[in-house]
């Protein structure tokens, strides 16, 4: 991944709703295993459960839409239909670039102080 999607995410992550959002979808499992060995499709909340834990209403907002766009446009969230309702999650490629972003730059900064 390079600089410009790095920065993507940590641009949509400065924002402290969205970082919030994030937050709350990270304590989700994405994916499940079933009994056959097989991935899943991911089960996350809904996007009025989102709300509700954020927000304290369960009621979609035009801002909650926003901050949820932000998020999947910096590919740091997933969403899925499911019936009437729209799932979401952490998009965990994004986690390990951001891990592998904060180590790296991590190890180099203690050699340079």
């Amino acid at each position: 991944m390079d600089h410009k999607e790095t920065a993507r995410m940590f641009k949509a992550l400065g924002d402290p709703t969205r970082l919030s959002i994030f937050q709350f979808l990270r304590s989700y499992c994405c994916s499940t295993v079933g009994e056959d060995g097989e991935v899943h499709a991911f089960e996350g909340p809904t996007i009025s459960e989102v709300c509700g834990h954020i927000m304290g209403d369960k009621k979609i907002t035009t801002s909650m839409s926003f901050h949820l766009k932000e998020l999947r446009n910096a590919g740091l969230i997933e969403t899925e239909k499911r019936g009437k309702n729209v799932c979401c999650c952490v998009n965990r490629d994004a986690l390990q670039v951001l891990s592998a972003y904060l180590h790296d730059n991590q190890s180099t900064s203690s050699e340079c102080c």
